[in-house]
């Protein structure tokens, strides 16, 4: 496959996984930046491929070997990833670019040895599943913050929006995954979250809150 075909998959992985119907041109031509008539060529050539099912005018879904492919694309993304973060020291904001440009290496033997390598594992540094070489992915029982009520606490497992000013936001508010919040109170006026991290009180919008993703105590 071509770059820009693994990013179409990656992308229609993407937009499947977040909702369980079909994904409609459009949506692809949205998340991608792009015309949806370049979105229409490229759907032809995934699906004479065998990867996509498409027809004119309907959604779009990956086929069993479509879907396979799409996670092995995220699985080289957040192997680098975790190889970035823990191994060259770079910031969870910094990654991502970077990750971008590796996900195309086609060596599947130096892909094992670095999940090898890594100690196999199975989340990248936002919180997200890594698949195994088969593509099998461990699954974690997880909620957004601005869905827990008043007084329940849990732990940071991962973020919905890994864009850089977020994650440099969460870094200035000290926190990260692994850390625990407690949900104090919600003010009614504007929905915003007084919480507690990790000892420490805060208050934070509830669209911060709803970017966050925590593990139950």
């Amino acid at each position: 496959m071509t770059f820009s075909e693994e990013n179409y998959l990656k992308t229609i992985y993407h937009l499947t996984t977040a909702s369980d119907a079909e994904v409609s041109t459009n949506a692809i031509a949205e998340k991608m930046e792009t015309k949806a008539s370049s979105v229409t060529d490229m759907l032809k050539k995934l699906a004479e491929k065998g990867l996509i099912n498409y027809k004119k005018y309907q959604g779009v879904s990956l086929t069993q070997d479509g879907k396979l492919a799409a996670k092995m694309i995220v699985r080289k993304h957040r192997l680098w990833e975790v190889f970035l973060v823990e191994k060259l020291g770079f910031s969870w904001d910094e990654v991502h670019d970077i990750a971008e440009q590796l996900e195309h290496i086609k060596s599947e033997k130096l892909i094992n040895k670095l999940d090898d390598f890594l100690d196999n594992p199975t989340e990248d540094p936002h919180g997200d599943p890594i698949p195994d070489r088969e593509g099998r992915i461990i699954k974690i029982e997880k909620q957004l913050l601005s869905e827990l009520s008043e007084n329940q606490s849990g732990i940071c497992v991962g973020v919905k929006d890994t864009s850089s000013e977020f994650l440099k936001y969460l870094d200035k508010q000290e926190i990260a995954l692994g850390s625990k919040i407690e949900f104090l109170s919600r003010e009614s006026f504007d929905l915003s979250l007084r919480i507690k991290v990790n000892g420490k009180e805060l208050t934070i919008s509830n669209k911060i809150a709803s970017n966050l993703f925590v593990k139950l105590l």
